[in-house]
């Protein structure tokens, strides 16, 4: 209970500050992944369409960004669109798109101001020529920053990744015993998150970052995203600090 305390407590201290002032906690990961789930049973709820829900998901995602660098988090990678989110209505995915597009165009200017890196990962081949370009355009603009990392998970699954990385190796014939995984996933500078929060009550990682998180802890939550706050992160943080990471020692 001491790291949420102190985490706490820095709220309470840190209201009139700077947001560019970073909290230097014992026990607060640096490297963090969040499965975003739940938006659309939020709208549901509220008698909403889909889209509304995610575009709620959207404002939660950017209040946990801002939390999240604040905190001293130096990488935060989210699950924006698996692989298998096409299967939805095709009216819920075309509104995705749209969304995603005028979320970068509006979004990721702030960003690179916060000095934040953005990157996204996953299969790029089935997205719209205009939706590329912006990713692209996204990428360059915040080559440089370097208060975080933002890595996207878009048309991303774990095991498209694991699976397109031993097609690249081998294209650069790599035997088999001699692969450096790695080295041939989408963000290889990526590091092992060492936490991943899932919200909306469900119990699995649902083929995300599945070689980075094979020794992740995991917390999951039965608030759905669009209510997940910034006391919600902090306190799982706090349940992060208490556990004891062996990676298979005793």
């Amino acid at each position: 209970m001491a790291v949420l305390r102190n985490l706490l407590g820095y709220l309470r201290r840190s209201k009139n500050k700077s947001e560019d002032f970073l909290l230097s906690a014992e026990g607060t990961p640096r490297y963090v992944a969040i499965i975003m789930d739940g938006n659309g049973r939020w709208a549901s709820h509220r008698h909403l369409p889909v889209i509304a829900g995610h575009r709620e998901g959207a404002k939660t995602l950017k209040r946990t960004i801002k939390s999240s660098r604040r905190a001293g988090v130096l990488e935060l990678t989210v699950y924006a669109f698996s692989t298998e989110n096409w299967q939805r209505p095709a009216a819920e995915v075309n509104d995705l798109m749209k969304m995603f597009a005028e979320l970068i165009d509006r979004e990721v200017p702030e960003l690179h101001e916060q000095n934040v890196r953005v990157r996204f990962i996953g299969r790029r081949a089935e997205l719209s020529e205009a939706l590329l370009e912006k990713i692209e355009w996204a990428e360059q603009l915040t080559d440089k920053n370097e208060a975080m990392t933002l890595f996207v998970a878009f048309n991303y699954g774990g095991r498209a990744e694991i699976e397109d990385a031993m097609k690249a190796a081998a294209g650069n014939g790599v035997a088999g015993g001699e692969i450096d995984v790695q080295k041939y996933l989408y963000a290889p500078e990526m590091h092992d998150p060492e936490l991943l929060i899932r919200t909306s009550g469900e119990q699995r990682v649902s083929n995300f970052l599945l070689w980075q998180c094979a020794y992740c802890e995991l917390v999951f939550l039965d608030k759905l995203w669009p209510e997940f706050s910034e006391e919600d992160l902090l306190s799982a943080f706090a349940e992060y600090g208490r556990r004891q990471r062996r990676f298979g020692a005793r």
